[in-house]
């Protein structure tokens, strides 16, 4: 309907991994670089219900990835966690000024720095040093070399010789 708002896209942000202790602790693999996604308070979703961050503590010493401890509100029991191994946590998008979507850069055209189409985005790929763009040919650009512009279009501005087969 005319006038309504879009609602906010939902977005897979992390994954539940296992239980941890017998109180209802899991440890979540958090997808996303945002941590205010596990501040107590925060509203998640998964398959089997909505889930409401009781407390949450990052774990250290993991070089990739982020992996937290996490109590959900009503989760009291070993047994109940257990039921949560493996759930992929939903949360609605956070609109960041000038910030890179993957669902909104899939089936996306990329242009080069002159606006002539380079190729459609197929896929993002994790990597550490930076998450690479896939094109439909195969190729792979570095995220650090895109750009979205003013008009919503996704651009390429790196070295000469990037884009080469």
């Amino acid at each position: 309907m005319a006038g309504r708002p879009e609602p906010p896209a939902l977005l897979e942000v992390g994954r539940i991994l296992k239980p941890h202790g017998l109180k209802g602790s899991v440890v979540v693999e958090l997808w996303s670089n945002r941590g205010e996604r596990l501040e107590p308070g925060a509203e998640l979703r998964c398959s089997a219900r909505r889930l409401n961050v009781a407390t949450s503590a990052e774990l250290p010493g993991r070089a990739q990835g982020s992996r937290w401890l996490v109590r959900f509100a009503g989760v009291d029991s070993v047994e109940a966690a257990e039921d949560l191994r493996g759930e992929v946590l939903i949360a609605e998008s956070i609109q960041v000024e000038g910030a890179l979507w993957v669902h909104e850069m899939i089936g996306s055209t990329l242009c080069g720095p002159d606006g002539a189409p380079v190729g459609e985005i197929a896929a993002v790929q994790g990597n550490p040093a930076s998450d690479l763009l896939v094109l439909d040919d195969g190729r792979l650009v570095p995220l650090t070399f895109v750009v979205k512009d003013a008009d919503g279009i996704f651009m390429v501005d790196g070295p000469p010789g990037l884009l080469d087969l």
